[in-house]
């Protein structure tokens, strides 16, 4: 049986090349694409996906509206490394229009999706966790029902790409990643900001990977065009991947959910968020020393076998 997925996304780069990894897997079908806000406004990643998915050929997917603020606190977003419209500032006057996108909601969608598949279903979230706070808020029972939940988000070491210790993802929505890895109990695997740097692909493999012949490396190319530019900075390359290459942060939680065998470390601990602090709201806290008492516990990655995400990122292009 096919491994069935739902993509929750704020479609910049990453998700984008997260999404086209999940497409080319032959053991994986995708029930649904949620949008929230995160790497740019609402608006555009639901026009992102779609525009995903027609480059793929794979506008059958249906994709849903979802949460366009925090639950709380003021929206960010991530316009200087993905451009303002997400995808790197490369319009496309045949991209498809909102007008394919479902009526139905996106957190009653996953909802009633997770309901009718009980224990089958894996939740690949590489956004703010917006919507699936709401989602366990408007039905509790929601995680047990899940098969498992991957997230891109979070750190490990204190190291900030947002705030001075705090990831993207979590520090756009703090009350929500609280609330997530607090209520979802289904096995969770985490691949935090720390972990992707240090895993970042070659860019001697990304020449590689987008000189493929195809019409999907050929959009790849040029919604990428100025993440690269960026990434290759000397100033980013310093501090984020110390030179060693583009980081597609996204794609290792979807690359777990695709592959079982994709992590080959990870610590099992008890992790929260801290939602206080002046340098330290958004930050994950990982409780070695078990002082929460909390019963469930994350699968936080350390290592994975790169050579495998290196040959779902090349299928993913063809």
């Amino acid at each position: 049986m096919k491994k069935k997925i739902i993509i929750d996304v704020d479609t910049g780069v990453d998700d984008a090349q997260a999404i086209m990894v999940a497409l080319a897997a032959p053991d994986v079908e995708i029930l649904a694409i949620t949008c929230c806000f995160g790497n740019t406004p609402l608006e555009n990643a639901l026009k992102n996906t779609l525009r995903v998915l027609q480059a793929c050929n794979r506008l059958d997917i249906p994709v849903y509206r979802g949460c366009k603020r925090p639950l709380l606190v003021s929206k960010r977003h991530a316009g200087d490394y993905h451009g303002k419209d997400g995808l790197g500032d490369v319009p496309d006057p045949d991209a498809p229009g909102l007008e394919l996108l479902q009526r139905k909601k996106a957190v009653p969608a996953i909802i009633k999706i997770v309901k009718q598949n009980p224990g089958e279903v894996s939740l690949v979230a590489t956004a703010p966790l917006t919507n699936l706070a709401v989602a366990v808020q408007l039905d509790p029972s929601f995680p047990e029902k899940l098969k498992a939940l991957y997230i891109m988000g979070g750190n490990t070491d204190s190291r900030g790409n947002t705030t001075v210790c705090g990831e993207f993802n979590f520090v756009a929505d703090p009350e929500a990643a609280f609330v997530v890895l607090d209520r979802y109990t289904c096995p969770t695997y985490i691949a935090p900001w720390e972990f992707s740097c240090r895993n970042s692909l070659p860019w001697s493999f990304c020449e590689r990977w987008l000189s493929q012949n195809t019409e999907k490396a050929a959009f790849m190319k040029k919604i990428t065009s100025l993440s690269f530019k960026k990434a290759q900075s000397a100033e980013y390359q310093k501090e984020i991947t110390e030179g060693k290459g583009f980081n597609s942060c996204d794609t290792y939680a979807m690359a777990a959910a695709i592959d079982d065998d994709f992590i080959t470390e990870c610590d099992e601990v008890a992790v929260t968020v801290e939602l206080q602090g002046t340098y330290t709201r958004g930050m994950m806290v990982l409780d070695y020393m078990e002082l929460l008492k909390k019963k469930h516990k994350a699968f936080v990655m350390k290592n994975v076998d790169v050579e495998k995400l290196k040959q779902m990122f090349m299928n993913s292009m063809k």
